[in-house]
């Protein structure tokens, strides 16, 4: 049985972070990263965007060149699924029933992309966006002639991935279950400007509307039957309706959660040498107000990455990044900083009629978080008044000829 001092289980940016941090933070025992995917470390976000379309090559979205990782001593065990962890024997199981053991254990496994469970959601032409196999076999059906589609989610991989289509001239509907696009992630301003936006791109956004069932002809999709009684037809089905933290195996030996596996300030699950981070670790965020949440997001997963490795080594530093994202969808670029659950006051901050404007979130008086269209001083500036939780006028914010510099 192999065994090292350090085994990470997934090679997102998670696990690839966690390998990197703990060689910045001088480990010089082994490690081993273990993943499903026969794929070095490559970078997720670009999966909906600029792979999609075909403007980066697989070379171009690698995290880091597959020699980095020999390199550092890195061991990768590429096409290799954990079925079990014995964490009293401090090992896991693969799907081979081979066994490899562990001093410490870092879960960065992440997610599955959520499917459609109703009739003919198993038909060919039927798609997620998660993996590079996902988007390798939508542009094989693109590249052959699809070009009719129907996107199922308005949240940021269906909207990024219907912006592309469209762009690829492709005739695109998207369904989206809730009354807009966003709805988890944003307010009112900022999903009508996008819900505006796709339609003048020629979108056909439909709200408030789900799936009923599929249907197909000669084993692929013919076309969706919604719950409001439509019938859309289409060679292609994009489903981007969120994931399934891939936790089973924590949570079969024990660990506690119920939304992703539970982790303390340090990354730490309730199993004996066990850490997990990224998008399906649930922790006490400070930018949420503490309550316990994941975080889907590249910035999450490297910070917690970071903060495990330093944790193993000695030195303990709480969890506590502010959390950021971003959102490439035609000529927009959308940065948000801090998270605007709970939000009870929100603030326009420059014209969405010129695409380039801010929304600043509010809490109480503080501001929480911000999401800027087109606008990077914003961002940037911003991001000291979320950090800061700082206490401004909002009459004050909505002036965009002051600088939120100027603030603070």
């Amino acid at each position: 049985m192999d065994s090292y001092d350090i085994v990470i289980v997934g090679s997102g940016h998670g696990g690839a972070q966690a390998a990197i941090a703990l060689r910045q933070q001088g480990h010089q025992g082994s490690i081993c990263m273990v993943s499903r995917s026969h794929i070095a470390p490559y970078e997720r976000p670009p999966l909906s965007k600029e792979y999609l379309a075909g403007e980066k090559p697989l070379e171009r979205i690698m995290i880091r060149p597959p020699a980095f990782w020999a390199d550092k001593g890195v061991e990768l065990k590429l096409g290799t699924n954990v079925s079990e962890i014995d964490w009293m024997r401090h090992e896991i199981v693969c799907g081979d029933d081979s066994r490899i053991g562990y001093r410490k254990l870092i879960w960065a496994a992440g997610g599955d992309a959520r499917r459609l469970s109703c009739q003919g959601s198993d038909l060919a032409g039927i798609h997620t966006v998660r993996y590079i196999t996902d988007v390798d076999a939508l542009r094989a059906e693109l590249d052959a002639g699809a070009r009719r589609a129907v996107v199922v989610g308005g949240g940021y991989i269906g909207l990024e991935a219907a912006a592309v289509l469209r762009k690829m001239g492709c005739e695109v509907t998207l369904l989206e279950a809730q009354s807009r696009v966003l709805a988890r992630v944003a307010g009112e301003t900022l999903s009508e400007f996008y819900q505006d936006e796709h339609r003048r791109q020629g979108v056909d956004l439909r709200l408030e509307t789900g799936v009923e069932r599929i249907e197909g002809k000669d084993g692929r999709v013919a076309a969706v039957l919604t719950d409001t009684g439509e019938r859309l037809e289409c060679e292609i089905v994009i489903v981007g309706i969120g994931i399934v933290a891939s936790v089973g195996p924590l949570i079969a030996a024990d660990a506690s959660g119920t939304n992703g596996v539970d982790v303390d300030r340090y990354c730490r699950t309730t199993l004996d040498d066990i850490y997990a981070i990224g998008d399906c670790a649930a922790h006490a965020n400070s930018y949420a107000d503490n309550a316990v949440i994941r975080l889907e997001s590249v910035q999450n997963a490297n910070d917690m990455a970071t903060c495990a490795a330093r944790s193993i080594m000695g030195e303990k530093q709480e969890y506590d990044a502010v959390p950021w994202f971003w959102s490439n969808q035609y000529d927009l670029k959308l940065q948000t900083v801090g998270l605007s659950l709970e939000h009870d006051t929100s603030v326009v901050r420059g014209d969405p009629d010129r695409r380039k404007f801010s929304v600043i979130y509010l809490r109480e008086g503080r501001v929480i978080a911000l999401d800027c269209v087109n606008n990077v001083k914003d961002y940037v500036q911003g991001r000291k008044l979320v950090e800061a939780g700082a206490v401004i006028a909002p009459e004050a914010l909505a002036d965009a000829d002051t600088p939120l510099k100027d603030m603070f």
